[in-house]
């Protein structure tokens, strides 16, 4: 009968089961075995900790030929979301700005905050927050992001003057212009801050339109794909500057489009 080769490391885990367990093991059982094992030792990841892979990332599987393989933990999705988070300057906002400090003297701000929970609560469709500066569009809509990390959502941060002005300047150059916009496209959850987003008395360029169409027409065609939004624009303004954009945004926005017009800046309240 042949035997079973393992390499010494192998050899003595399975002679110390042996000890214990009389009853010898398949090589199927024993990975097995060996693969609890392995999920019972704790990781060394920093950031989150993660009651389910105690902070190794991974778990160790294997399948029913015998072969060993990693499954990622959802809480890698939570981490890289941090780290990108860190790298796009929305850290700080998200200190700032959680639902939890977000305040409901009034009515509307109550109903605004209910707005963005029941999305978190059954992500679908898009977010779309529009108003004057200073009426908590960021703040809702940073606080929803957390929501939905929270819950392993993978989100990405495009702050739109930043990255616009960055894509616009690539666009003679494909691969690096792809580089920049592909992942906007991609992302399961994007949130775009400041849409069309000009200086003063100024409105947004051919090329603002044409990559804002870009990516959310692609967005638009999988209604898998969350997006949040928040402008100084309001749906009608959206639909002056270019009907497809702003129609694509209006027609999956319907359920959770927030209209901050009228609420006045509360940052000068403060």
């Amino acid at each position: 009968m042949e035997q079973l080769e393992l390499p010494k490391a192998e050899t003595i885990e399975l002679s110390e089961v042996l000890k214990h367990d009389p009853p010898l093991m398949t090589p199927i059982e024993f990975e097995r075995w060996r693969a609890d094992r392995l999920n019972q030792e704790h990781g060394n990841l920093v950031g989150y900790d993660c009651p389910d892979c105690l902070n190794r990332g991974v778990f160790h599987r294997v399948d029913a030929q015998g072969r060993r393989y990693l499954q990622e933990c959802k809480c890698m999705v939570i981490r890289r979301n941090k780290e990108r988070i860190m790298r796009s300057g929305l850290d700080d906002l998200l200190r700032r700005y959680s639902m939890e400090k977000w305040q409901t003297p009034e009515k509307w701000q109550a109903a605004a905050r209910d707005v963005m929970e029941r999305y978190a609560q059954n992500p679908h469709g898009w977010v779309l927050a529009s108003g004057p500066s200073g009426t908590g569009k960021t703040h809702l809509c940073t606080a929803l992001c957390g929501l939905l990390m929270e819950r392993g959502v993978d989100v990405h941060y495009m702050l739109w003057r930043e990255v616009s002005v960055q894509a616009k300047a690539m666009v003679i150059n494909e691969s690096e212009y792809q580089r920049i916009v592909n992942p906007l496209k991609r992302v399961k959850c994007l949130y775009i801050d400041d849409l069309f987003k000009t200086g003063k008395g100024q409105q947004p360029t051919t090329g603002d339109v044409n990559l804002a169409f870009e990516i959310l027409n692609s967005r638009y065609n999988d209604s898998s794909k969350l997006t949040i939004i928040s402008t100084e624009r309001s749906i009608e303004e959206l639909l002056s500057i270019d009907e497809a954009v702003g129609s694509r945004i209006y027609e999956r926005c319907q359920e959770f489009y927030l209209s901050l017009e009228g609420r006045g800046n509360w940052r000068l309240t403060k």
